[in-house]
């Protein structure tokens, strides 16, 4: 039996090896500082130098590498010294040069090399020396032409991911230009649902206010309030596109912390973005956009503005932490795209509008979280619930122009820059980039949320491709993106276009241009899916038009029967209320029929565990009622308190990735455990595992490591949404 320093080294290694690195800290510094066992403590110190130095404790890695000097084991000895010479130099150099960038990765090559010695000599067990070898045992490799200066490993560095550094073309023929048409309807598009949201939000309050100063004494309703509100939306409106350049500028300051970005600094970091930039800018004849920075360490671009002269390109530092030099300089590229097209100015809106929004649902949030649990924090649940749902109806306004308005930005990005392939590589970094933060941060970064309709790649798409990497190559992850053939149906909701495809179209520039692509996507290929599985998915957006139907059949007969003097029901089919009654029985028909097949009785024999998700997540012709039953191990993340209110951020952190969970919070009133206190902790999911533009699971049951579970009845709130649907249209039919 394991003595309880081999358990804790155990332990740590392991979440060593799955990037819990404060985890690993915790479990392996107590056996670090025990002389008990020589071999134990060796191997929990030679974790720690690693641990510290990924969460930036350089200081602690240096000391602790001293010590290790002063082994009696030679080969200890000589990877201590390698690996305090790399910690010395990462800690002293900021600047660094192409050669010495060479050194380094040279000597952390070496330290590698002795460090597999190392494990042969410590280790008892054959099985231990992978935890040191595929996990913390790596070094980081300089990217070409890029100068780094953080402390730490990239996640591509991490993961040790093979780059195929494709080339560039060096003589292309411009693409044919893009009818625009079809964007500027998007964008007009946009701006009128805005109108119509914000024009009914306003009616509703001015309502609303009125009724309740009606009800109070001594008060008397606000005649103004009585008044059409279209005026004030427009003027709203068209003030807040002249403005945006400037309130946006300082809502990003005060919220996000950003700060100019001078051209210095980005030179130093990619020469080839100030020269695309210059050139450009030349060529349109602009001023060359306000340059600005966030500082933090999810990689993020977006644009802003409401002229060129005017206009703002923002990235992050993680973004110019975790590309290469000509990566950067296509991403720029792209938001070059969005200036010339044009579809800035309209999301610059979208922005403007959305974030005093999210700002207001935050700080609900964390009033809620201030008071105890109980009675007290309903009300911020319900308003920070409120909040959280207007900002996504204001989110939801763009979300067509969000998702093709990159196409025609990437396609400019290629033929600017003639480098499709960098493109495809900044796209997969960015998603593991923002993959990695969410595993660090261990929730879903308000930033990353509230920027998310702006940025290249959405976090949605990003957290299962980006934590699967390494696991399974580009090509089977992104295979469902570019052939099942219901993917744009599934991804009707989302605000980017799928990342597979667009790297099929960047692959499509390539081979036009007769250069290698990043990736080898199959093409389009036969896969087994059936009509009548998806025709069953939408079955209650079907019912619809279904009810509709059988609302003109109903008043076609209502109406042959009154002309042949047979039956008077005049006073009823002149109530036109009668069809949104039908349309609301045909929504709740689909949604019975659907049911079954949505969720089939879970099988134990059937589960599939942690280590198939990456091949559940490469099935290209899996549509969302293909559901799997699965059983998987791993951290739950998410909010904690008011903020998650509506169960909106909930992911696993399995060994193979993360996946987003889905779950219905207001039935689980009764029950002793609730997710949001399980945050942090190792859990057991079980559930319904659905592939679709963003992979989730369904929970049927979350127990922990103690043996508490919570039950997420979603087949009951299926049938009460069903029932509700039902009796809310056959009372509008008979009544209404």
């Amino acid at each position: 039996m394991p003595s309880y320093s081999e358990s804790s080294l155990e332990a740590g290694l392991t979440a060593l090896k799955q990037g819990d690195y404060q985890t690993a800290i915790a479990q392996l510094e107590p056996v670090a500082s025990s002389k008990g066992n020589s071999t134990t403590s060796l191997q929990a110190r030679v974790g720690l130098v690693m641990a510290y130095a990924r969460t930036g404790e350089a200081r602690k890695a240096i000391a602790l590498c001293q010590t290790l000097r002063d082994s009696q084991n030679p080969q200890v000895q000589e990877w201590a010294e390698r690996a305090l010479t790399h910690l010395t130099k990462r800690k002293k150099t900021k600047k660094v040069s192409p050669q010495t960038s060479k050194e380094t990765t040279n000597s952390g090559n070496s330290s590698t090399v002795v460090s597999g010695r190392i494990q042969q000599s410590l280790l008892e067990k054959p099985t231990q020396p992978s935890h040191y070898q595929n996990s913390f045992i790596e070094t980081p490799v300089a990217s070409q032409n890029r100068v780094t200066e953080s402390d730490e490993y990239t996640p591509t560095q991490r993961l040790n991911i093979y780059w195929r550094q494709a080339k560039r073309a060096k003589v292309w023929q411009p693409l044919r230009k893009p009818k625009l048409l079809l964007l500027r309807l998007q964008a007009l598009f946009t701006i009128v649902a805005l109108f119509w949201v914000m024009e009914f939000l306003l009616k509703v309050v001015m309502v609303s206010v009125n009724v309740i100063l009606d009800k109070l004494p001594y008060l008397a309703p606000l005649p103004f309030f009585y008044r059409d509100p279209k005026l004030v939306v427009i003027g709203i409106l068209f003030s807040a596109i002249a403005l945006s350049p400037w309130l946006l500028d300082w809502l990003l300051t005060r919220f996000c912390s950003q700060q100019p970005l001078s051209k210095d600094i980005l030179h130093s970091r990619s020469r080839e973005t100030a020269r695309v930039l210059q050139r450009y800018c030349q060529q349109k004849r602009w001023q060359l956009p306000h340059l600005r920075i966030l500082p933090i360490n999810t990689p993020i671009a977006l644009t802003y503005g409401n002229l060129p002269r005017n206009a703002r390109i923002v990235v992050s530092q993680g973004l110019l932490n975790q590309l290469a030099d000509d990566e950067i300089a296509t991403i720029y590229a792209t938001q070059l795209g969005h200036i010339a097209h044009g579809d800035y100015l309209v999301m610059s809106l979208v922005l403007l509008l959305t974030l005093p929004i999210y700002r207001l649902y935050q700080q609900i949030s964390q009033w809620g979280n201030n008071i105890s649990p109980g009675f007290g924090q309903w009300p911020f649940n319900i308003f920070s619930s409120l909040t959280y749902g207007i900002w996504c109806l204001f989110t939801g306004t763009a979300l067509w122009l969000s998702r093709s308005r990159h196409y025609y930005s990437d396609r400019l990005a290629a033929e600017i820059t003639g480098n499709p392939n960098a493109l495809i590589r900044a796209f997969l970094k960015i998603a593991i980039g923002i993959a990695h933060d969410i595993q660090q941060v261990q929730h879903t970064n308000c930033q990353l949320e509230c920027l998310n309709l702006l940025m290249p790649i959405s976090y949605q798409q990003s957290l299962s491709l980006g934590s699967i990497a390494g696991h399974i190559p580009f090509e089977s992850a992104l295979m469902w993106d570019h052939i099942n053939p219901y993917r744009h149906w599934m991804a009707i909701n989302n605000s980017h276009p799928l990342i597979g495809q667009r790297i099929q179209w960047l692959c499509q520039i390539a081979r036009h241009w007769h250069i290698e692509t990043e990736l080898h996507l199959a093409n389009e290929q036969f896969i087994k899916t059936t009509r009548q599985s998806f025709l069953l998915q939408i079955a209650p957006f079907l019912g619809i038009p279904i009810g509709f139907g059988f609302a003109g059949l109903i008043w076609l007969s209502w109406q042959t029967a009154f002309s042949l003097k047979f039956l008077n029901l005049k006073w009823i089919y002149e109530d036109w209320n009668f069809v949104s009654g039908c349309l609301l029985i045909g929504f709740s028909i689909g949604l019975v029929i659907r049911m079954n097949a949505f969720f089939p009785n879970l099988k134990t024999a059937n589960y599939q565990a942690n280590e198939n998700l990456p091949n559940l997540l490469a099935n290209p012709s899996a549509i969302p009622i293909d559901s799997t039953s699965v059983c998987l191990v791993g951290q739950l993340l998410g909010r904690s308190g008011t903020a998650n209110s509506v169960a909106q951020d909930f992911i696993l952190k399995s060994s193979t990735g993360l996946v987003k969970l889905h779950h219905v919070p207001w039935l689980c009133l009764g029950q002793k455990v609730h997710l949001p206190d399980l945050i942090g902790r190792q859990v057991t999911v079980i559930g319904w595992f659905r592939r679709g533009a963003t992979p989730w699971i369904d929970i049927q049951s979350v127990q922990t490591q103690t043996g508490a579970t919570l039950y997420s009845p979603h087949p009951i709130w299926s049938t009460i949404l069903a029932i509700a649907a039902q009796a809310w249209g056959a009372y509008i039919f008979l009544l209404g």
